[in-house]
């Protein structure tokens, strides 16, 4: 896939965009081939392209994102296609509220390519939205989720008092907020993720585990000191170099549903939303639908969950059981 049928995909299939609509694409220096690509887009197809070209180091922390709350809520339609997800901050759920449509498209690539390359984005949106469905049927219903795996993971999340919702691309409704991670996810309750994680698959921006490893949760927050592995040195020191101590703390519980997506440590967008996997956000959790501001919003993967709603089965080793 080239950039273009990328583009044609998401403007056409995820967003709908119309004729005249104003179109914000917000990127950063590493990805001038994608914003020239978007304006010959626009250009062809009557819409009004507004490109901001924001410095990639400053994306995580969404500072620099919540100073343009207000030029955001005039928007039609706003794609954040930096390197890293700004999808949690507050700017993004001021802005939807006003009526806008919210895309998040971190084209983050390990290997040097763009996201818009990549085949998983040509995921059917319709069986991601009924999968989804299906699967939140259960999880609104309950206040408890329980993951377990093969290999040692047991972990508890608390959901009382709120609703998961879904990602499939989709954002073609006026207040909509959708993502190129095709998931359904929970903005858990921050303080209430007990048990245990067997790290497996992936650890977002810093790419595969080499070697699983053990981390524990405690009153919604992750230990990782004290483990020999080198991915747990790994994770221990991302964290710390956000300085913030709500980085460490749990905010969302996602479950894949892209079947082209493989997790391969190339696009964290796409090991996230490998059918097969679940995610643990840890962090921001602000437009997902929780109370947790944070420095940043970073999502550790595992293969093949158990996941339970109470006491129903949705998912058994990574296959949809309902």
């Amino acid at each position: 896939m080239n950039i273009e049928t990328g583009i044609s995909i998401i403007m056409h299939d995820w967003i709908h965009v119309q004729r005249d609509e104003l179109v914000h694409f917000i990127t950063d220096e590493r990805h001038m081939a994608e914003a020239e690509a978007m304006s010959r887009w626009a250009r062809t197809h009557n819409a009004i392209l507004k490109t901001t070209i924001i410095p990639s180091h400053l994306v995580q922390d969404g500072e620099l994102v919540e100073k343009m709350a207000e030029v955001l809520s005039f928007t039609n339609v706003i794609i954040g296609a930096t390197d890293y997800s700004f999808i949690t901050t507050d700017a993004v759920r001021q802005a939807t509220r006003q009526g806008a449509r919210f895309l998040s498209l971190p084209l983050s690539c390990a290997d040097g390519s763009s996201l818009l390359e990549q085949d998983f984005i040509a995921m059917d949106t319709r069986w991601a939205a009924h999968a989804a469905r299906r699967l939140l049927k259960y999880i609104n219903a309950a206040d408890t989720i329980r993951v377990t795996t093969a290999v040692g993971t047991d972990l508890r999340f608390s959901k009382e008092g709120r609703n998961g919702r879904y990602f499939n691309g989709v954002a073609s409704k006026k207040g909509d907020i959708s993502s190129a991670s095709f998931e359904a996810y929970i903005p858990i309750v921050e303080t209430q993720t007990e048990g245990e994680l067997c790290l497996d698959a992936s650890m977002g921006y810093l790419g595969k585990v080499r070697e699983p490893f053990e981390v524990a949760f405690r009153s919604g927050r992750i230990f990782c000191e004290g483990q020999k592995s080198s991915d747990a040195a790994r994770l221990c020191k991302y964290l710390e170099e956000f300085h913030d101590p709500q980085m460490y703390f749990s905010g969302e519980l996602g479950i894949g549903l892209n079947k082209l997506s493989q997790c391969r440590g190339v696009s964290y967008i796409e090991d996230e939303s490998a059918y097969g996997t679940f995610h643990i956000g840890l962090g921001r959790n602000l437009a997902l639908g929780g109370n947790q501001q944070a420095a940043g919003h970073f999502d550790i993967i595992t293969y093949r969950p158990s996941i339970y709603a109470d006491s129903v089965c949705i998912m058994k080793d990574g296959e949809i059981a309902v």
